[in-house]
């Protein structure tokens, strides 16, 4: 084949299915045959327009999983048929500053796949070396391709924390980061609180492993967990700032309320709230390739698993309108071989 087809898409929502030709990957990048990519609420920065140039056609999507059919020059570590991922951060350079003092996550020339470079709504994908994550042969492609992003962005954020096993994490939103946030948590040990809006959550909250679950709807949400004995860490990976701003007076002395959902509005603290208890308030944004591969593998071992919708490539637009309706339960993924 000398073709391949792809969504790209223009200004916002503007998706078209064309056949572009195949390449010879550039020096430092393989070609993948893609086999799944999921979609992402991230992938809105592309598909609504919110980039450099919107009138450049740009493929979305950036958890891609695919099996490696071209190695451009100086690629000696990857092999022709090595099935890999690529998640949203698509590999470090190597030579800026941050990455001269082992900082890749804040590369200063890092591609964001589907973002700044093409992604992975296509049947073929580039990507440099340095991204790439080997998939574990017992987790199938379409069954990794939501841990690239989603999972790893809650993984990483629970990771990065220095808490002792036991100690109470709350996870915010149960939808397509937060049912794997729960899961997470549970497995590394913590006592799990989740909270979300409404009671309809809770029996699949304590399905993934919730012990406990708030009603964010019916109770203030940091009373809730002050009187669980508050939280050691909180992961808030709901789109709202409005509905994390009430979380941090449910942290314990020392505790870290952790954003890893990109909300349009604001958050609001009280000083005093993180004053005293010497509490913070920061953010998480996924990892380097290789942490990915211990997620990937701490993701098998534990039976972690992402709810997915599966749809074929053909229906990539309404595949993206149904994860932008809120309604997908709760991740969809394209798979390239349906």
């Amino acid at each position: 084949m000398s073709t391949f087809r792809a969504f790209e898409v223009t200004g916002s929502r503007q998706f078209k299915l064309v056949e572009r030709e195949l390449r010879t990957p550039l020096p430092g990048q393989v070609r993948l045959k893609v086999e799944s990519c999921g979609i992402c609420h991230t992938d809105v920065l592309a598909a609504e327009g919110l980039r450099a140039d919107p009138s450049q056609p740009l493929v979305p999507g950036h958890e891609i999983v695919g099996v490696i059919d071209a190695v451009g020059e100086g690629v000696t570590t990857w092999q022709l048929g090595d099935r890999v991922g690529v998640g949203f951060l698509g590999g470090q350079c190597g030579q800026c500053d941050p990455c001269r003092r082992g900082d890749f996550v804040n590369c200063t020339d890092q591609p964001q796949m589907g973002t700044t470079v093409d992604g992975g709504y296509a049947e073929a994908a580039y990507a440099r070396a340095s991204g790439l994550v080997r998939i574990p042969e017992d987790l199938t492609s379409v069954a990794a391709a939501p841990l690239l992003c989603a999972g790893f962005t809650t993984f990483n954020a629970l990771q990065s924390l220095d808490i002792s096993p036991g100690s109470l994490v709350a996870v915010q939103g149960i939808g397509g980061l937060g049912h794997l946030g729960v899961q997470y948590a549970s497995k590394l040990g913590y006592r799990v609180a989740a909270i979300a809006r409404g009671s309809g959550k809770a029996a699949l909250a304590k399905q993934l492993g919730a012990d406990h679950y708030i009603d964010s709807l019916a109770e203030d949400p940091g009373a809730a967990l002050q009187a669980l004995g508050g939280a050691a860490a909180i992961i808030a990976t709901a789109t709202s700032g409005a509905s994390m701003s009430p979380l941090a007076t449910g942290l314990a002395l020392h505790g870290h309320l952790v954003v890893v959902g990109v909300a349009a509005d604001p958050i609001s603290v009280n000083t005093p709230d993180l004053i005293f208890g010497q509490r913070t308030l920061t953010g998480s944004l996924t990892g380097s390739a290789i942490e990915n591969e211990d997620n990937l593998a701490f993701s098998a071992a534990r039976g972690i698993q992402s709810m997915n919708e599966v749809m074929p490539l053909s229906d990539a637009p309404k595949a993206y309108e149904h994860m932008l309706s809120g309604d997908a339960r709760f991740r969809v993924v394209l798979d390239m071989t349906a």
